[in-house]
């Protein structure tokens, strides 16, 4: 009898091959692209099982929390990040302050024909970098590849999947007046990096995205028995719209501090020169803590002593307000509001 030999495939070129149509139709070239490029770099044994979902084992008691997030920044490489790792920071970062110890990630690419798979191969090994170095593995995903000039490079959506253990509750509904707010660092670092990328902006000290997976932060946090009540990650809109939303979710009014406020010297020039408010400006890798007024210094001393939280800082007060307003005493004395983002103020920065 003849042996059967399999067709030969010639290997992906990832320094000058493009993505084609047949990558996203399901075929011989999809799975290749699959076990050349994804399955090499984000492989482990769930991802290995080869199936439509991955089966997966839930460690110890608890509520399951679960989170998903779509990623469209441009440009796609950015001071400090990319694409890659930022679809793994966000969404760790959305299961985390929910007081959840994430676990798993799923990912769906959306690629564009003529793509350059070189520039795909750099994004999946960030994302591979980003997941090992968070414990959180990428466990099951999909790939669609659309027409040229339909897709803008490319978008990836990740999902994470975490447990809350029995007795921990963290949500925008848990502020209470009298309550702190604080912050873990510098403020609008990730926006500005991206628009100064986009700008060609050059500033003496170059802006540097933020971006980094909090959930270590976080467990340090909880482990340290402060009356934690609130986390979130001011992504889009930034603080002023993250801490509308909670104020909007507990039924209470904020009242910041405008001189407490961390941002850096180059952040806030780039912001003058854009006609642009730090506030509003969108971070990857900070987070908003709100906590009970008694505990509020240890808090501050815990971030602070935490590599993520080196910049933290107290930054005000909830107040009683039926109106959910959030204010701010300003440098020179007075009150502002400090309302929900109106429009979009910065496109495409995650």
């Amino acid at each position: 009898m003849s042996e059967t030999r399999k067709p030969y495939i010639r290997p992906l070129d990832l320094k000058h091959g493009q993505v084609d149509l047949a990558h996203g139709s399901g075929g011989r070239a999809m799975a290749q692209l699959i076990d050349e490029l994804f399955a090499r770099h984000l492989g482990n044994e769930y991802l290995g099982q080869g199936d439509d979902g991955a089966v997966l084992p839930l460690p110890g008691e608890g509520r399951l929390v679960m989170a998903t997030d779509a990623h469209v920044v441009s440009p796609l490489f950015f001071p400090g990040g990319d694409i890659g790792c930022l679809s793994v920071h966000g969404t760790v970062n959305d299961v985390a302050v929910m007081g959840a110890r994430p676990l798993y990630l799923a990912a769906s690419f959306i690629l564009e024909e003529g793509f350059p798979l070189g520039d795909l191969a750099r994004i999946v090994q960030s994302m591979a970098v980003a997941a090992s170095a968070a414990g959180v593995p990428v466990v099951t995903g999909d790939t669609k590849v659309v027409e040229r000039g339909k897709g803008d490079g490319v978008f990836i959506t990740t999902t994470g999947v975490g447990v809350v253990p029995p007795g921990r509750e963290l949500s925008g509904r848990r502020a209470r007046p009298g309550d702190v707010i604080l912050v873990s660092g510098t403020l609008g670092d990730h926006g500005m990096a991206i628009m100064a990328e986009r700008e060609s902006l050059g500033f003496e000290s170059p802006i540097v995205s933020d971006t980094a997976a909090l959930h270590g932060l976080i467990e340090t946090l909880l482990a340290s028995g402060v009356d934690l009540r609130v986390l979130r990650d001011p992504t889009r809109g930034g603080l002023a719209t993250t801490l509308n939303e909670i104020a909007r979710q507990s039924g209470v009014g904020m009242m910041l501090q405008e001189k407490a406020l961390p941002v850096k010297p180059a952040v806030n020039a780039a912001c003058e020169l854009l006609g642009l408010d730090p506030l509003y400006v969108a971070n990857e890798g900070k987070l908003v803590a709100i906590c009970g007024e008694k505990d509020a210094e240890m808090l501050l001393s815990v971030m602070r002593a935490h590599p993520l939280g080196q910049a933290a800082a107290i930054i005000g007060q909830v107040v009683a307000d039926d109106h959910h307003f959030v204010q701010m005493t300003t440098a020179f004395g007075g009150r502002r509001m400090v309302d929900w983002l109106s429009g979009e103020q910065l496109p495409r920065i995650c």
